[in-house]
């Protein structure tokens, strides 16, 4: 042999030795691995047994937990997830006794292993089965009773007939395998699900109504204190009859205050030495609580059949305290002091629901309601939102796709301190009718459009009231101070809804009537006022971003025969921040031009009215322009945070100089910057508490009115509800 040859027979030698060495240490460490979470023993040993037989499969299971003592704990049926098993050789596996392999899969001794059970033979079909007579079916009644569970009668296996009933995992067999299949609930770590009962025929089981059925069965607890489960104080279980309901709420409202706005000095002059013009010191605090107890009773029937009939009934209690730099202005007496405190019960509800008829199959109804009851003739309260007293009429056609409303609303007085009704005296000489109808889906799907006519109709032209500080509320006290009536209709379209993914609420009003004389000139003015709001949004996941403008148009000359300023009836407006806002939220008096205020407390119009619950409107102001930036960022699911970026200009400031007598050279009032924090602990309406500041920075025409200062205020509200 040459030895070139020898050399190459040599080197092949050499690397069929490593490789054989390489394959059996190989072989010798092999593993499996890592054991995921919902693995089992049972399912390993399936999928690595060497021999497809059901004794193999007890035998690799055995194989495993004694060569990985580690990856158990205790016992084959709880394997550790993650654990890396050493797999032994398939000679080692198949030597495992049947026994011994037995004894480790039931956690037995050997002694103790259950024996293998032999294969059953199957059986020929060579006779007909026959059938069961059926049992006699019970005779319907009223009360379903059932009687003591009686011996079900069985049906003896025919020779020749196949078993077809369930088998456990032992008894189950595959022709050809002489071991039983393992239990499979037991090495997955399922508990086995308990044998069904025999079937009952009858048993006594009384059921008040339908309503207690999860109480009967004691799957629901109750308790009157808790309002998140099945409770027959929240309207969840008939009181009696099995259709009349109570539903119980109580709101606790807090809130703290501490703002900074312009206070005039009063007519004694101001408690700083150091001030010696019409300015006082501008700090106040306002603490409010306001504990709302509400009752309602409902006579009805299901769940979506409109109630025959409802009671509703709301008195709140209030407590007040307010504090202020300046004697005045808080009491018309300098001599009750810069510290105020109060406290009333208003009926905020107190009406009657009475369904009239239905007039479809989808229960398409007409109603009327009478009483003190919450109206709004908006979306976002551009116009009218208030729980006053009055007879409505209402209801839905088209499966709810139109509904309407026909009312006819009384004004009540306020409390002065609490803003809460005051039903101890009498109502107001200022009746309001409205008609509004709705169409939903209209003009594209999920956009909903109202047609709404409101004529508001003011007789308190012989009177004077003053409020219970002493201050004149009617008439205002800015230009000829004389009372005056007059009628006003509005004509409106209001859209709530969305295109696409852009979010849209619409309001625009045209405002026609006639006044007997002016606020600054005494003759009879035509009116004629417009208004317009818009607020688009636009979702992105936790994100919603805000654009707001409001549009009112103002008076730009007081002296001749048109008077066209708008005024709302009552406004409650839902608009770029509402009470988040500086100049929503808080009324800035006009100082110097009358006992008045630029903008009423929760509105937006500068409409120059006494105030806005006692005060009549004023079609001769100077308007409002106002155009914003929000968003609303849910930062958890249980906290948002909301920011507000307005500017605000008068749309004409002819009213305003003439008030003040003086020259205004800019309609700038300035901007608004507001922030709000909302956290919902528990993510629902239960416990809401809300930290919000807001700032007016001045700009020219504010400027020229008030002091160059920041105006601001901070706001802390705490709202629990049963």
């Amino acid at each position: 042999m040459k030895p070139a040859a020898a050399r190459s027979l040599m080197l092949c030698s050499a690397l069929g030795t490593l490789l054989a060495v390489t394959t059996q240490a190989h072989a010798a460490v092999q593993t499996y691995g890592p054991v995921r979470a919902k693995e089992s023993l049972s399912q390993i040993a399936y999928n690595l047994r060497p021999e497809k037989t059901r004794l193999c499969t007890y035998q690799t299971i055995a194989a495993l937990y004694r060569a990985n003592p580690d990856a158990f704990a205790g016992s084959p049926e709880h394997i550790k997830p993650g654990s890396v098993l050493r797999v032994p050789e398939a000679q080692d596996i198949v030597a495992i006794p049947e026994a011994e392999a037995y004894a480790v899969f039931h956690g037995t001794s050997v002694e103790n292993a259950p024996a293998v059970k032999p294969v059953r033979q199957a059986k020929q079909p060579d006779a007909p089965v026959p059938v069961a007579t059926p049992m006699p079916r019970p005779a319907l009644k009223a009360e379903v009773a059932m009687a003591p569970p009686a011996a079900v009668p069985t049906t003896a296996p025919v020779q020749g007939a196949p078993d077809i009933r369930r088998r456990t995992g032992e008894q189950r067999q595959v022709p050809g395998d002489t071991e039983p299949l393992p239990d499979p609930n037991r090495m997955s770590r399922l508990a086995p699900v308990a044998a069904p009962d025999a079937w009952k025929e009858w048993e006594v089981a009384p059921i008040p109504d339908r309503w207690r059925l999860l109480n009967t069965l004691g799957l629901v607890p109750q308790h009157w204190y808790d309002p998140y489960n099945q409770n027959t104080y929240k309207a969840d279980k008939p009181i009696r009859h099995g259709d009349e309901f109570i539903n119980l709420s109580v709101i606790a409202d807090t809130v703290y205050e501490y703002r900074r706005l312009p206070v005039p000095v009063g007519p004694q002059g101001s408690n700083d030495p150091n001030e010696n013009g019409i300015f006082g010191g501008e700090r106040q605090t306002l603490f409010n609580v306001n504990l709302i107890l509400s009752a309602v009773y409902i006579k009805g029937d299901t769940t979506f059949k409109p109630p025959e009939y409802e009671l509703h009934l709301t008195p709140v209690l209030n407590y007040n305290y307010t504090t202020a730099e300046e004697a005045g202005a808080l009491n018309i007496d300098p001599g009750k002091g810069r510290y105020r405190s109060d406290q009333f019960i208003g009926l905020q509800e107190a009406f009657v629901d009475y369904h009239l008829r239905n007039v479809s199959d989808r229960y398409d109804f007409d109603s009327v309601r009478f009483g003190i009851q919450p109206f709004s003739t908006d979306f976002r309260g551009f116009l009218f939102q208030d729980n006053q007293l009055a007879l409505r009429f209402f209801g839905t056609r088209d499966n709810n796709r139109w509904q309407y409303n026909v009312a006819w609303i009384r004004r009540l007085e306020k409390n002065t301190n609490s803003g809460l009704n005051d039903v101890r005296v009498k109502p107001r000489n200022d009746d309001t009718y409205v008609f509004n109808l709705y169409r939903q889906d209209f003009p594209v799907l999920a956009f909903t459009s109202q047609l709404t006519v409101a004529h508001n109709r003011n007789r308190e032209n012989g009177e004077q009231f003053y409020d219970d500080n002493g201050f004149l509320q009617r008439p205002a006290a800015i230009g000829t101070e004389t009372p005056r009536k007059y009628q006003v209709t509005y004509f409106g379209y209001n859209g709530d809804g969305h295109f696409g993914r852009l979010n849209l609420t619409m309001s625009t009003y045209l405002a026609i009537g006639r006044q007997d004389r002016g606020v600054f000139a005494d003759k009879v003015q035509r009116i004629r006022g417009k208004f317009g709001a818009a607020e688009a949004s636009y979702d992105l996941d936790w994100l919603r971003l805000r654009a707001s403008a409001v549009y009112a148009s103002g008076d730009h000359n007081p002296y001749n025969n048109t008077a066209t300023g708008f005024d709302a009836i009552f406004e409650n407006p839902i608009i770029a921040g509402a009470d988040t806002s500086f100049w929503i939220r808080q009324a800035v008096p006009l100082i110097g031009g009358g006992g008045v205020t630029l903008s009423q407390r929760n509105g937006e119009l500068a409409d120059l009215r006494s105030s806005k619950d006692f005060g009549q409107s004023n079609f001769e102001n100077p308007g409002l322009i106002l155009i914003g930036l929000g968003a609303d960022a849910d930062l958890m699911p249980q906290l948002r945070l909301s920011g507000n970026f307005n500017h605000l200009w008068f749309d004409s400031a002819q009213t305003v100089a003439l008030a003040r007598n003086q020259e205004l050279h800019s309609n700038s009032i300035g901007w608004d910057l507001s922030t709000a924090l909302i956290y919902r602990p528990f993510f629902t309406q239960n416990i809401i508490f809300r930290l919000s500041g807001a700032m007016l920075i001045p700009d020219d025409g504010y400027r020229a009115l008030f002091p160059d200062k920041y105006q601001y205020s901070v706001l802390g509200n705490l709202i629990l509800t049963y």
